[in-house]
């Protein structure tokens, strides 16, 4: 279940950066009146921000980079799941149940 909620967790995260930055420009253009221009900077935004934590996601392991907020927090999670249970981030080992 850890990695299945991980990715969910991304996955959620990329969905509420989109839905917040493209919210806002809509918000933007209602109260300026500005029809698409707001609208259309938040669309970049979000598929900028959308895109960054995708590439966080692929960097995550990797030695040669240091890791960004993303993959810290992603650490964070399994080590305190991993010193909570006793268990690393995978679940239980062999032979343990």
């Amino acid at each position: 279940m850890g990695a299945v909620g991980a990715a969910m967790g991304i996955g959620c995260s990329i969905v509420v950066t989109l839905i917040f930055f493209i919210g806002g420009g809509i918000l933007l253009d209602r109260a300026v009146g500005m029809s698409p221009v707001f609208t259309l900077i938040g669309v970049v935004i979000g598929l900028i921000g959308a895109g960054y934590e995708l590439l966080e996601l692929a960097q995550v392991g990797r030695p040669s980079r240091a890791p960004g907020p993303l993959t810290r927090g992603l650490n964070e999670l399994a080590r305190h799941r991993g010193g909570a249970s006793g268990r690393g981030p995978r679940g239980p080992e062999q032979g343990e149940e």
